[in-house]
């Protein structure tokens, strides 16, 4: 009877091992790929074919280290590390599975509110009834399991009692789902029966031309993007995003000498789009040469290049046939400057324009707090670009009753003309507010501005040599992007981040107030797009420095700066030596409209500093300033910006004269 059961147990063992045999070597392959259980509404994908090298390589970063001293991130890093110890309780398990792919995606399922789906495949391990049963017993017992059926198929539900979150898993042929989000989940079965993004033919050309060789490979869903923004601010700040520009945007990431995190791939476009993106998509590229007078505190620099300002032109008129009404504008707005200032524009502005045209912004004393934003036009012969703006400006003084203004600032002139709709007929929407601009010529750049401090502010920063094109981090940075291009986004993120903060709503901006070194940490970043036949060769790159660092190099660089102004510009205010020099030597003043009939300042209480008449931005007429009490300081006046006459000071608190000066 025991010779009977030993071959028994014997023979039901060989047949489990052939069984296990035949499932895993003869027996069909009903699997499905990952991407088909992913829900049609992926902001991103994640995508890894081995996440736990992955992980222990990022997690031993520099930048890791740093992150996990975030309250939200070192949650997760011990989350992490509490499944990781979870893995190994079950060793035996997960050596047998080894890596697998593992999916993540990122989805918008209610205002304000997103989640995240991750699918992993198990391979012909999903056949295994016992592996899906120790998966579900890896909970322990602060969980409590339940199950439910979605569509026929089951949904195991991990409830964590300490968080009262409930984890929710299912099988799908060789996947395994998982979110935190049911719907998410729900989703997913949906997408088995009629699957949507894995068989859309514009995620596949992405998914087909990127490379897998970094960490892992993330994807863009355009159309969405807005969404997952808008969890963060209001929809207001996001309308410059166009759904229907891009389809998807392919990355590989990858780490360089563990600080400079480079993500590269492909974007394709909606050939059908009417938007900007599509006229830079079909002009080509250019080289990028702004950092030459772009100052080295610079928050963004933005630049849109081509090869060349004729084939960019043409593309852009084409884009604005397609709407009948808005070419129909542009084209009698075209004529209407033609006809009354006696040019020809293709001759006397489209000739002189090279291949880059560039919008930079940056905060300077200068602004008073307001943002200083310039666009550039790089010229192809500057020689050109001059005496042709020279004739726009005397036709307008002779033909029409516009305003003309210039001024002359260390050598360069600034000339200011009120010719509404310039910037709209040159360069279409993009830089639509620039209107009544001022402009100088700096070596072969112009440069424009609504504000003629930020012009100022450029023309100082040049004449010390205080630039990006003198920065060894932004030279560093820049070595990871190609010389030319038809987009490239710079940020400088400590520059930045005031602004980053009037974008986002109150509770985003509290969150980030509190994360400020873990924002300001990625010191620069870069985005760069390049025509390569339909699509754009994408290029997102970003540098890591510990705060501290950046901390001490932003005082050196202040007062680098500082030093270099101060061999610019000698005058220094000596309020508290009683001589009449410090009394009469006056500082340069710096009006934002060269138009205003009068120019203030006042102390932070509220009190007025000083106020002076104007003529054509320079002082001329009555000056008075003030001490902080209210009383009178300095008396005297202006001539053609130049004191005249005589002048008096006044003690502060009598107001009783102490020192004339007789210019």
């Amino acid at each position: 009877m025991k010779r009977k059961v030993f071959w028994a147990i014997i023979a039901l063992v060989i047949g489990f091992v052939i069984y296990q045999v035949y499932i895993f070597t003869l027996s069909e392959n009903d699997n499905i790929k990952s991407i088909y259980l992913v829900p049609d509404d992926a902001v991103f994908i994640v995508d890894t074919e081995r996440p736990i090298d992955t992980w222990d390589e990022i997690s031993s970063s520099q930048i890791w280290t740093h992150l996990q001293k975030n309250q939200q991130i070192n949650k997760l890093s011990e989350g992490i590390n509490s499944l990781d110890e979870t893995f190994k309780a079950k060793k035996e398990i997960f050596d047998f599975i080894g890596e697998r792919n593992l999916v993540i995606s990122v989805h918008v399922f209610s205002p304000k509110k997103y989640g995240l789906l991750y699918i992993a495949d198990l391979q012909k391990f999903s056949k295994l009834i016992f592996l899906k049963r120790a998966i579900s017993n890896l909970a322990g017992e602060g969980y409590k399991v339940t199950k439910r059926v979605y569509k026929e198929h089951e949904i195991i539900e991990l409830y964590n009692k300490e968080t009262r979150e409930t984890l929710h898993l299912s099988f799908i042929k060789n996947q395994v789902i998982a979110s935190y989000t049911h719907i998410l989940v729900e989703k997913s079965i949906d997408q088995y029966v009629y699957p949507v993004i894995g068989r859309d033919v514009n995620f596949v050309e992405i998914k087909e031309k990127t490379n897998n060789d970094g960490f892992f490979n993330i994807y863009l869903q355009h159309k969405y993007l807005k969404d997952y923004l808008n969890c963060f601010t209001s929809s207001s700040n996001l309308d410059f995003l166009n759904k229907e520009t891009f389809f998807y945007t392919g990355l590989d990431i990858s780490i360089i000498e563990g600080v400079i995190v480079q993500a590269t791939g492909y974007t394709n476009v909606d050939s059908n789009s009417q938007t900007y993106l599509k006229v830079l998509q079909k002009s080509g590229v250019g080289k990028r040469s702004v950092a030459k007078i772009a100052p080295k505190n610079t928050s963004l620099y933005l630049s849109f290049a081509f090869d060349d300002f004729k084939t960019f032109n043409s593309n852009l008129e084409k884009l604005q046939q397609e709407n009948p009404a808005e070419f129909k504008m542009y084209t009698d707005q075209l004529a209407m400057i033609e006809d009354k200032l006696d040019i020809n524009v293709s001759e006397n502005i489209y000739s002189w324009i090279g291949s880059e045209i560039a919008l930079i912004h940056f905060n300077t004393e200068l602004s008073k707090n307001k943002k200083d934003i310039a666009a550039i036009i790089k010229t192809d012969d500057i020689d050109d670009a001059k005496e042709n703006l020279q004739l726009i400006l005397s036709k307008i003084k002779e033909n029409t009753p516009l305003k003309y203004k210039q001024i002359n600032y260390r050598g360069y002139p600034i000339n200011f003309f009120d010719l509404k709709g310039f910037f709209k007929m040159l360069a279409g929407n993009m830089f639509s507010k620039m209107e009544k601009p001022y402009f100088t010529i700096i070596d072969d750049f112009v440069v424009f501005s609504t504000s003629p401090n930020t012009i100022k502010e450029i023309i100082n920063n040049h004449l010390i040599g205080y630039t990006l094109e003198s920065s060894e981090k932004f030279n560093d940075f820049n070595y990871h992007f190609e010389k030319k291009s038809s987009v490239f986004a710079y940020v400088n993120t400590p520059n930045s981040y005031k602004d980053l903060l009037s974008l986002v709503d109150n509770k985003t901006r509290r969150q980030l107030q509190k994360d400020k070194p873990f924002i300001t940490c990625f010191s620069q970043i870069g985005l760069q797009l390049i025509s390569e036949e339909d699509l754009f060769k994408s290029n997102l790159s970003f540098v890591y420095e510990h705060p501290d660092e950046i901390e001490i190099n932003n005082k050196k660089e202040e007062e680098l700066k500082k030093k270099l102004l101060e061999e610019l510009i000698p005058y220094k205010d000596s309020i508290n030596t009683q001589s009449s020099a410090n009394f009469f030597n006056l500082p340069p003043i710096h009006p934002s409209d060269l138009s205003a009939k009068s120019y203030k300042e006042f102390y932070g209480n509220g009190n007025i500093k000083f106020e002076v008449d104007l003529n054509d931005g320079l002082k001329d007429g009555s000056y008075k300033s003030y001490y902080e009490n209210g009383n009178i300081k300095v008396k005297g006046h202006y001539k053609n910006d130049k004191q005249s006459g005589t002048w008096k000071a006044y003690d502060e608190q009598k107001s009783n004269v102490i020192f004339k000066k007789q210019f």
